[in-house]
This record gives C-alpha cells, sequence and structure tokens, in this order.
C-alpha cells in the first residue's frame, strides 16, 4: 500500500491515465480490503484459515504479476481490483489462525504484537525499497514485491500451518455478502469523496446509501441462525470498546499523515523518497512499541498500558501543534514518533482483546471486524480531519496583491495548487505566495493535531476505565501445547 505513490509519476507517464482512473488507481485496493473483509473472515471460519489464506496467496501472486505488466489503466484497475480482494483474505486469516495456535494467551498476545509488527515494518521499508526498484527499474517493479513472499507462504504453508475451520458452520449466505459490500463501499467511497471535495450530493448521498443498507444488513443477520456476522459479539463490553478504541487511533493518525506527508513534499521541498525515509523513525518506534505492549501488559494492566499510550500519543501530537513552516521538522517527527510508540502497546492489545473476546470458531470473524473498524477510522479521521485543515488553510490564506486570479483561485483550494502554480509567476509574486500558501497550511496541520491530541487524551481516561480490570492471564484458555518462550523470541 505504502510503495504505490512513489510509483504514481511513473507509471502515469506510461499508461497516461485520466484523472479519474488515477484516482481508482490509487483507492479501489483499499475499497476492495475494507469490503471484503467481513466476508473473507467468515468464509475462512467455515472452509478452513489455511484453505483460504492459500487461495489468496495464489489470487495475490497472480494479481501482483498482472498489475506490474499492465498495459493499459484499465487492466491495471482491475488487477488492483482483484489484489484488494486477494488481499482481503490475507488479515483475518493470518490472525484467525494465530488466535487457534497459541491458546495460551501470554503467548497470543506476543504472537499478536509480532504480527501487527509486520504491518508497521511493511509501512517502513516499501518507500524505501520502492524508491531503490524504481532508480533501477520500471514502475511495475514495486507490485512484484508482494510475489516472493506469496511463493514462499504456499511452499510452507501446508507443511507448518494448522488447519482451522467451524466444523459446524453452515452456507455462507450470498444476500448477506451482497449487503454487507452495500454498506462498506459506499460508506468508505463517500469519506474518501467528503476528504478530497467536501460535502456533496455524491460524498452525502453515499454514506446515506451505505447506512441504510446497512440497516438492512443488521436486520437479516438477527434472523438468520448461521448469519455472515454474528452480532453477539457486540454484545461483549470488551470487544466494542477495543473495537472503538482501535477507531480512534486510525481516526487521529490517519488524518495526521495525510498532512505529515503532504508536509514533507511540500513545506520541506523532499523528494518522495525523502519523505519516505523520514517516515521510517515512527514506523520503526511504533514497532518497539507494539513489541514491548504484552509484557507491559502483564506489570501494568491492560487498561493502564492502553490509556497510557494514548496519552502518550495524545502528548506527541500536541507537540506537532508547536511546529511552523521553518525549522518544524524535528518538531513534526518527534511528535509523530512519540504518538506511534504510545500507539504501538495499545494497537497489539486491542487486537488481542478482540479476537480473544469470540470464540475460537469465530476468531476470523472477530478479526475481520477488528481490521474493517480500523479501516472505517482512517477514512473517517482522512474525511473529517482533512476536510477541517482544507478549511483552515483556506481561511487563512491571503493571496499577495499581484497574483493573477487563476492562479490565486487555485492556490486558495491547496497547497499543492500553490507549488504547481508559483512557477509560473515572478519570483516578487511566487515567493510571497509559497511563504502565505505554507503559512496557512501549517495553520491547518497545528489544529488537526490539536484536535487528534485532544481525542487520545480524551480515549486515554476511557482506556484506564474499560480496561483497569482486564488483566492478561498466563493460564490457557484450554488445553493445547506449550510454546517454548524461546521459540517465540527466534520467531520474532
Amino acid at each position: 500500500m505504502s510503495v504505490l505513490y512513489l510509483a504514481l509519476p511513473h507509471l502515469a507517464a506510461d499508461l497516461q491515465p485520466t484523472s479519474t482512473q488515477l484516482l481508482w488507481i490509487t483507492d479501489i485496493y483499499g475499497f476492495m480490503v475494507a469490503g471484503f473483509l467481513i466476508t473473507m473472515g467468515t468464509l475462512g471460519d467455515r472452509i478452513g484459515r489455511r484453505k483460504l489464506l492459500m487461495t489468496g496467496a495464489v489470487f495475490f501472486a497472480a494479481a501482483s504479476v498482472l498489475a506490474a505488466y499492465s498495459t493499459s489503466a484499465e487492466m491495471l484497475i482491475a488487477t488492483r481490483t482483484v489484489l484488494g480482494i486477494a488481499g482481503a483474505t490475507l488479515m483475518p486469516s493470518t490472525l484467525g489462525l494465530i488466535t487457534n495456535m497459541f491458546t495460551n494467551p501470554k503467548q497470543r498476545g506476543v504472537a499478536i504484537a509480532v504480527w501487527m509488527s509486520c504491518f508497521m515494518g511493511g509501512t517502513a521499508l516499501g518507500p524505501a525499497i520502492g524508491g531503490i526498484l524504481l532508480e533501477s527499474f520500471w514502475w511495475g517493479s514495486v507490485f512484484l514485491l508482494g510475489v516472493p513472499i506469496m511463493v514462499l507462504l504456499l511452499a510452507t504453508g501446508p507443511v507448518l500451518l494448522p488447519e482451522h475451520r467451524n466444523a459446524e458452520a453452515g452456507r455462507i449466505d450470498l444476500a448477506s455478502v451482497a449487503l454487507s459490500l452495500g454498506t462498506i463501499l459506499p460508506v468508505i467511497y463517500g469519506l474518501k469523496e467528503l476528504a478530497k471535495d467536501g460535502p456533496s450530493t455524491t460524498s452525502l448521498g453515499a454514506i446515506a446509501v451505505g447506512v441504510a443498507v446497512g440497516v438492512a444488513f443488521v436486520r437479516r443477520q438477527l434472523r438468520l441462525s448461521d448469519p455472515l456476522l454474528d452480532l453477539r459479539l457486540f454484545a461483549n463490553r470488551r470487544f466494542t470498546s477495543a473495537l472503538g478504541i482501535f477507531s480512534v487511533g486510525g481516526f487521529a493518525m490517519g488524518g495526521m499523515f495525510l498532512f505529515v506527508s503532504q508536509f514533507l513534499q511540500l513545506v520541506e521541498g523532499l523528494s518522495p523518497l525523502e519523505a519516505g525515509l523520514w517516515l521510517v523513525p515512527p514506523a520503526v518506534a511504533m514497532i518497539g512499541g507494539t513489541m514491548f505492549g504484552p509484557a507491559l501488559s502483564q506489570r501494568l494492566g491492560a487498561g493502564r498500558v492502553i490509556g497510557g499510550g494514548m496519552a502518550m500519543a495524545g502528548i506527541g501530537l500536541a507537540v506537532m501543534t508547536q511546529a511552523g513552516a521553518t525549522g518544524g521538522l524535528g518538531l513534526i517527527v518527534a511528535g509523530l514518533v512519540t504518538a506511534t510508540v504510545g500507539l504501538g502497546p495499545g494497537a497489539a492489545l486491542t487486537a488481542d482483546i478482540v479476537v480473544s473476546a469470540a470464540p475460537p470458531e469465530k476468531a476470523g470473524s472477530a478479526a475481520s471486524v477488528s481490521e474493517t473498524s480500523g479501516e472505517f477510522g482512517i477514512a473517517l479521521g482522512i474525511a473529517a480531519l482533512g476536510s477541517l485543515g482544507t478549511a483552515i488553510y483556506r481561511s487563512e490564506l491571503t493571496v499577495p496583491a499581484g497574483t493573477p486570479a487563476e492562479v490565486a483561485a487555485t492556490a486558495e483550494d491547496t497547497l499543492a495548487g500553490a507549488v504547481a502554480a508559483a512557477p509560473q509567476l515572478p519570483p516578487e509574486v511566487a515567493v510571497p505566495l509559497l511563504d502565505a500558501a505554507r503559512d496557512a497550511f501549517m495553520s491547518g496541520l497545528n489544529v488537526v493535531a490539536g484536535v487528534g491530541s485532544v481525542a487520545m487524551l480524551c480515549f486515554a481516561v476511557v482506556g484506564v476505565s474499560l480496561f483497569r480490570r482486564f488483566q492478561a492471564t498466563t493460564e490457557p484458555v484450554e488445553d493445547g501445547p506449550e510454546i517454548p518462550e524461546e521459540t517465540l523470541i527466534e520467531a520474532a
């Protein structure tokens, strides 16, 4: 996901997509992952999580090769669609398998922390490795990164991974699948449109359609004896509270990363590769925080770790409110590192709480709900905080006298518009325009960081309160093999 943005200029020059096609190339993967997570999580519970994982790996590898050698924008959109559907099989299958393989809660917590660290590691390595590939090969090379991993999985998975499925599950309800897609896809699409263009008939209409279909989905699940999504999971207070905290973290950080990526390239003037390298320290910090989560929970309790981590994230975002257009790089990176260190332990613990709250036969379904809540949190953060930051940018920007009306209109829309328009102007107009635009953008970033900080600090109190009595136990939930801790460390 993180490597594609570096390849966009190269593939745009080769395939020459329209602006709409370029948006679909970037967005369709995330849409399909979000839309099919619940379906794939439940499907894995029914047919077997290893079988679903192996099937998804085959399609992921094949679609990656086709994407790499796409000859048109339409072909790339189609292959990215298949990639998203295949990608939706990976997360609930792997997390569901981990839940069944590690019956000892302490070891399961460590395993989930390792699992979540892999996401952070991919985020950190993607821009760096992608930049190296693009310097030596064509844009399609970035899509081939996943192929060796899928081949390794297909070769070793049948030997190393046990199969788990719910033997009593019935057939999957296709009408529920359609309703789940009709709920998630319009809402995610509407939130993305809301972030890009503000409130409109299209964005609000899409969200309304998704909500209406969601009501029908819920009613159908309540009538079915074997539903696609067991809504009884939401009656578990720990389950719903963990989902809420997971969503809030995605909300705050999704909005912040949107602005930080623009800050690095449009305010600091860094290349995409340089910007990607500056984002490595926060990702590495989150890996470290994630790995310490289970051990800290054993000592302090989950409530203190989750709440304390969110408080630390709130402090980090508060630091970012002090960054300016000049000399702000250090504050931005320091604040982001502090925030990601704080979020890491809670991310691992909330994922563990969600899957452990569900019966083992529904682990895949619970895992898919966890990831879907994160997707919604990120999308909502980008939409809401993105719209807020843009509104502040437009209200704070003062266009210097002498700026042509067309250029002024472009600059007033976004900072990217101001940066693109500046080279067309004489220096005595371009320099003041860029300075004003960057100052206005930083005002928006500061406010967004402040809102995220307040949200984190408020939910820090909620996290301590909700999970103060929840202590990770070292007793097995059921009889199962005790895996030596040395083996876990070697695996990590």
